[in-house]
């Protein structure tokens, strides 16, 4: 995928950031150098998503997604009221008010989220003090009613307003039946993070898979919260299992309309790079030296161009072989 193409979408918000210090490095920089240089990752996240636009990609059976406010957020209208997979973040409140009421004039009633990241959960409180029902992995609930740091954003996440706070929560499977759709929730085990889950709108053969995927671009994977590259493995071949040729796939970013070829690519871009990783590692090699090393090269041109750059996601699966 492009980087032109890419840095278009407003899936991840992120394009402020390499703006912010492109010119005096020559190239994006990492999260942390990032922090350094403007105000800090998530603030230039929310300043991006506060203005941008959201695109509506409308599925089938009633399924929409709302790309621009941080993750890919996917929408089912019908009787039983909007049920959401995520929420986005809150200052894009206005946009995505908007877009639902467009979708449907009734109220959200049920809120999935598929992890805890404030790109994915931060709207949570609007949301849940409209009344809707939010439900999540019991690993989420847990980060999201605490501080919470994130060493490679070098951020401390405050916990979110009660009304924000999932209050239903399951450990490894839960099923609800509405507007017609019988929605599979499942927990993969620690693989973005520690609370990741996938759902399943049965009828509609659509799999929102949240951050376990990125369609086109190089994952962060959350060591602070029980991520590992092992982990994200072992859940795009969940992802790969659950999935057939005709299963619309919504990954956490990037284009957020995929299929099960483009993760096939995605889960084998993983391994292979973990495999390269490993294999320095075992030598000896420093951290430094692997990433000089360049284990990811023959995947930058298609999966390096955005802001998780090959340096930075080299660092990331050095961090877990």
């Amino acid at each position: 995928m492009k980087s032109d193409h890419m840095l278009s979408r407003r899936g991840f918000c992120l394009c402020c950031i390499g703006a912010a210090g492109f010119a005096a490095t020559g190239g994006w920089l990492s999260p942390r150098e990032a922090y350094a240089e403007a105000r800090g990752l998530v603030s230039l996240i929310k300043d991006s998503a506060a203005k941008s636009a959201i695109s509506t990609h409308k599925l089938r059976n009633g399924i929409t997604i709302l790309e621009g406010s941080g993750g890919n957020v996917a929408v089912l209208g019908g009787k039983d009221g909007l049920v959401m997979v995520d929420a986005g973040i809150s200052v894009s409140r206005k946009q995505m008010t908007k877009e639902l009421s467009d979708i449907s004039p009734d109220p959200v009633s049920h809120l999935i989220n598929t992890h805890w990241h404030f790109d994915h959960a931060d709207g949570n409180p609007w949301i849940g003090s409209g009344g809707a029902k939010i439900i999540a992995h019991e690993n989420t609930r847990k980060h999201l009613s605490q501080v919470q740091r994130v060493e490679d954003w070098d951020y401390n996440f405050l916990p979110l307003a009660r009304s924000g706070v999932p209050q239903h929560v399951f450990s490894n499977e839960h099923t609800l039946k509405l507007n017609g759709e019988t929605l599979g929730l499942k927990y993969y085990g620690p693989a973005h993070t520690d609370g990741d889950i996938s759902v399943m709108f049965g009828e509609a053969d659509v799999l929102h898979v949240g951050d376990t995927y990125w369609n086109g671009i190089y994952p962060f994977i959350d060591h602070s919260t029980g991520g590992s590259i092992d982990g994200m493995i072992a859940a795009s071949e969940a992802n790969l299992a659950a999935s057939t040729d005709k299963t619309i796939i919504i990954p956490g970013h990037g284009n957020p309309v995929s299929n099960r070829a483009e993760l096939r690519d995605f889960r084998d871009m993983l391994v292979a790079i973990r495999e390269n990783v490993a294999k320095l590692k075992r030598q000896g090699r420093s951290l430094d030296e692997v990433v000089e090393a360049k284990p990811t090269v023959a995947f930058d041109e298609k999966w390096g161009q955005f802001v998780i750059d090959p340096a930075f996601f080299t660092r990331l699966v050095y961090a877990g072989v």
